[in-house]
């Protein structure tokens, strides 16, 4: 209930009830709400300074789920790009080096990944954190080049691997007559005595004295490419092709149980020791070339030898005699 005010008058010595003007109410009410708005607009302005909305801390949870999730992929690439340089070291310093080629141009594994309008899309859409999203993608597009590269250099290792193996089985690398067998090695490479023309004449192979019917072995893998009867000569002869520039000849054998054009690998039976075409006894008369040139057998035989026989039919090779056959 409104007060009731009186003013007191002189004149009249009574008091007198103040009337309150509608003008009056009116100012008065006016004023009240002004003072009311000022006050919850003050309130209002305290309230979004010292204290966050529901939305916003909605929002700010939002962004620091955003920002924890970014550091983590951060450091999952980061992770992978170590992974990957280390891959690359062990690729140039010891997969191609043990394979004999040549390490991945540095400025190839260090080139950039695109030009300067690259992430134009991103940069004019106005992102917000737009600085980390454009680091995460550079980092993304520099693995996915990394990993181009490790792949192709992994395509062309496992290439070369295989080519490797293929090089090793190729390569001449056993007796041809086991050293179980009673052999002998009765000729080396070099300048040797001819046994028909008792001249001193090239011998282009060595020769392994054993009796007929001794068997004869393939020294690497390759394909038959000349079986051949003669009765001067090598007499009875077999040819391989290894591939990578090798070659081997069988001659003087007793029998021959391959065929032109059939693959054999090292170590499978090709014929047996015989004394056919221009010998003097029986003996194996082998030979290695190595593109086309003819070479000194008595090198490959380190799959069969230790260092001490190696070194016996080395000396035993050295010795200047008389040669079996051609």
């Amino acid at each position: 209930m409104a007060k009731i005010k009186y003013y007191y008058d002189t004149e009249s010595c009574k008091y007198i009830r103040v009337k309150t003007s509608t003008g009056d109410i009116v100012l008065n009410a006016l004023g009240i709400l002004s003072l009311t708005i000022a006050m919850a607009v003050g309130l209002v302005f305290l309230h979004s300074n010292y204290f966050e909305s529901p939305k916003e801390v909605r929002l700010k949870n939002e962004v620091k789920e955003m920002e924890f999730y970014f550091e983590e992929l951060q450091k999952k690439v980061t992770s992978l790009d170590k992974n990957l340089s280390d891959m690359a070291y062990r690729d140039d310093n010891i997969y191609r080096v043990v394979l004999g080629s040549e390490p991945i141009d540095k400025s190839i594994r260090e080139a950039g990944v695109g030009g300067a309008d690259r992430y134009e899309d991103i940069k004019n859409k106005d992102i917000d954190h737009e600085e980390v999203i454009l680091k995460l993608n550079e980092s993304l597009d520099k693995l996915r080049r990394k990993v181009y590269i490790e792949s192709k250099s992994h395509d062309e290792i496992v290439e070369l691997a295989e080519n490797k193996e293929k090089l090793f089985a190729a390569i001449p690398a056993i007796q041809p007559i086991p050293k179980k067998q009673t052999v002998v090695l009765a000729s080396g490479f070099g300048i040797r005595i001819h046994p028909i023309y008792k001249v001193r004449k090239m011998h282009t192979g060595i020769d392994f004295a054993a009796p007929i019917g001794t068997p004869i072995y393939a020294t690497a893998d390759g394909v038959i490419d000349n079986v051949e009867i003669s009765f001067t000569g090598y007499g009875k002869k077999v040819e391989i092709n290894h591939g990578f520039g090798y070659r081997t000849r069988y001659a003087h054998m007793h029998a021959f149980v391959v065929r032109n054009g059939q693959t054999v690998k090292r170590g499978e039976l090709i014929g047996f020791v015989g004394d056919t075409g221009l010998s003097t006894a029986p003996h194996l008369h082998y030979e290695v070339f190595i593109n086309g040139e003819q070479v000194n057998p008595i090198h490959y035989f380190f799959n069969d030898l230790n260092p001490a026989e190696y070194a016996k039919i080395i000396e035993l090779a050295s010795i200047e005699n008389q040669s079996l056959g051609m």
